[in-house]
Formats: structure tokens, sequence, C-alpha cells
């Protein structure tokens, strides 16, 4: 029963998905995990590709997550990804992932001479700063090795980016893969990286807000499709790539690189694409409807993965007291795709194990919202008025 429930609502995001999709476009997931984190979560080989492959993703760079086995160094589960990632045929780029307190040079060289192809950092998990010595050791061996370097970026960090600016500043020739679109400090980074040659922003992110945010402060052929499963889903992230890439404008070119050709070309030529400037202008406008669905959806979503589930179902029921407006204003269709996905999970968070399924559902409903363009249908007030205007001409 539930999984119908999940189908069904889940069947127009996947319309939508097809019909934006470049006909052979590469997907690229810059951010995937495997193996087991302290919090709970875990994913294996067999499930990480599945995901990939309901995405239609041909490959993924792949490390560790906060895994309870890390001590010492991150070796044990540094070999579990090297040999994970010797499976699976190609698809997945293995980085090392290191702690700068625990050797993280000889490890990070350990690594790379047995197939590593990038190197991750964690700084909320590992409880370190950019200003440590030993933080130009581990980019010195980025640099020496050709590698990138992925750095969490995302919630719960302290203020970074002085430090983290003036370490990439230091090392203009290693590539950065900031994780999450930066959002711990995106307006520093974007701005003092403006400069630097090679600073990726991977778009993993929760709030679609913040990806089409991203694209009015850098260079498209900076921004790469990444979706950070066990804790969010390619599909999913998908989904978002393609909305946020299609409310921006993006022409063919800029979608295919967003989505897979930019790491692509990093890992098989060891090259990035020449910049151009940002797509988008500083401002955003949303449907007034839309807005409330992605204000009540903002509230829920962090409420599910907290596990608060009272609250949560108390703003997807928010949510759908908006999607019920009969006078939706050109906004219809997108309040009728949404209200169903809601209802759908609502219901899902009442089964068990549904909080997943529930959790995709509301992504993309808010990814619709924040990139459904007004405007698109003419409103009766708009209609209105120019009834009056040409009744005032005759």
């Amino acid at each position: 029963m539930s999984a119908s429930l999940y189908r069904d609502a889940l069947a127009p995001f996947v319309a939508d998905a097809q019909r934006l999709l470049p006909n052979g476009a590469e997907i690229f997931d810059a951010h995937t995990h495997l193996g087991l984190d302290e919090d709970g979560r875990s994913l294996t080989l067999e499930q990480l590709l599945g995901q990939l492959d309901d995405a239609g993703a041909t490959r993924a760079c792949v490390f560790p997550l906060h895994d309870p086995e890390r001590h010492p160094a991150y070796r044990v589960p540094n070999d579990r990804v090297l040999r994970w990632a010797a499976e699976s045929d190609g698809r997945l780029i293995p980085f090392a992932r290191l702690d700068p307190a625990e050797e993280p040079v000889v490890e990070g060289e350990r690594c790379l001479a047995a197939g590593a192809r990038g190197i991750k950092l964690h700084p909320r998990a590992q409880a370190f700063s950019f200003d440590g010595p030993e933080m130009d050791g581990i980019f010195a061996l980025a640099e020496e090795a050709g590698v990138p370097i992925l750095i969490h970026a995302g919630r719960g960090m302290p203020p970074v980016a002085d430090g983290l600016a003036n370490l990439a500043l230091r090392h203009p020739d290693v590539v950065l893969i900031l994780a999450h679109g930066a959002i711990c400090d995106q307006g520093i980074l974007t701005s003092r990286l403006a400069d630097h040659p090679g600073v990726l922003y991977d778009i993993s992110c929760f709030f679609a807000l913040d990806v089409v945010e991203l694209l009015a402060r850098v260079p498209i052929e900076r921004v790469v499709f990444a979706s950070d499963p066990p804790y969010g889903r390619p599909s999913s992230g998908l989904y978002l790539a393609l909305r946020v890439a299609t409310h921006a404008g993006l022409d063919e070119a800029a979608m295919r690189g967003l989505l897979g050709a930019t790491v692509a070309g990093l890992f098989d030529g060891g090259s990035l694409p020449p910049v151009t400037p940002p797509r988008r202008g500083p401002t955003i406008t949303l449907a007034g409807r839309l807005a409330r669905v992605y204000g009540y959806g903002s509230l829920a979503g962090p409420a599910i993965f907290a596990g608060v589930m009272d609250q949560a179902k108390a703003m997807i029921e928010m949510a759908l007291a908006v999607c019920r407006d009969p006078e939706p204003e050109g906004m219809g269709q997108a309040l009728e795709t949404i209200g169903a996905a809601l209802t759908a999970a609502q219901g899902l968070l009442e089964t068990n194990n549904g909080a997943p399924a529930a959790l995709d559902l509301l992504f993309r409903s808010m990814a619709l919202a924040a990139t459904e363009a007004p405007g698109t249908v003419e409103t009766r007030k708009e209609a209105s008025t120019r009834g009056e205007l040409r009744g005032a001409s005759t």
C-alpha cells in the first residue's frame, strides 16, 4: 500500500525530470558515501549502485561516512571504500577521507598509491579549523598528486570561510569541491574565492533556494550535481538540479556541464572548462502561494530528519492548506502536484519506515515550489485590468 502511494505521488516529478533532461547527458554524482556512520545511517555498494541506476547516473565520487572504526587515520573505512570502488566496474571514483589530527599526509599517500583519486575533509565531524600547519601539508599532497579535495561546507559549522579561503588561495593549483553549495559561508566563500581557478560547488542541498542563489554568485561552469546519499537520493537531487537549471534559463551545454560533464572532464582529462559570468541576477521571484508552500516545507523537512513527527505533520498540513486554494492564480497545476505529493507524504509518515519516502516527496515538492516561475498563466486580476483598459479605450 505504501509503495503504491509513493509511486503514484512520485510519477509527475519523474515525468517532469524526463522532460527537462537533455538527451544523452552524462549524470555524474560528485558526493556519495559508503559504509556506516555513527548516527546509524549506512549504505552498501549494491544500494548505492541501485540509487545511481534509478537516477540514470553513470559515475559518482565516493568516500567513507563518519565510521565508528575510523581510528586510526580512517584506514579501515578508506580500505573498504577502495575495495568497493574496485568492484564497481569503474563507476565509483574513490576519495580518501582524512583526519588532520591523525597522520593525514601519511594516510593520504597510502590511499593515493592504492588507487584513491581525491581527498575528503569534514571539518564538522573531525572538529578542525583550516588554520593549522597540517592543512598546508594536505593541500600540498593534493597539489603534487593532482587530485581534488572535497570539503564539507554545509550546516553545523562555525565561521570557517576566511581560514579556508586563505588556505585555498595559497594553493591555487588544487581543485576544491565545496560541498552543499558552501552554505556554511556561501557569501564570503564565493566572493573571496572568485578568482581561484579551481573551485567547484556541489549542490547536495536540501533547500532549493540555496542553489538558486548560488547560480547568481558563481559561474555555472563551477557548479556540479551531487546528492549526498544516504542522506539524499541521486534521483531527487537530479530533480532539484534540473528544476534549478531550467529556472535559471541555462542552455543545454551549461546544463550538461552541471549534470556531469564538468566533473567527468576533471577526472577524464584533468581540466575544468572556462568560466562565464553568473547566469542569473541577485533577486529571486517566487509565486506567493508557492512561497508559502516552500516555507512550511522548509520547516517540515528538518523535523522529519530529527524525528519530530508531530511538528513535521503540522507543517505539512499547513502546506496542504495552501494547496487547497480555490483561486490558484496560474499555479494550479503545481499546487495540485504538490498537494498530491504532500498528502501521500502524510500517509507515509503513518507507516513503518515511511519517513525516507515522505522526505523525498517533500524535497521534490519544495524544489518545484521554488522554481515554478510565476506569471506563466494570466491572473484574473490582470485579465480584469486589461478588460478595463479596453473599455476605457473604446
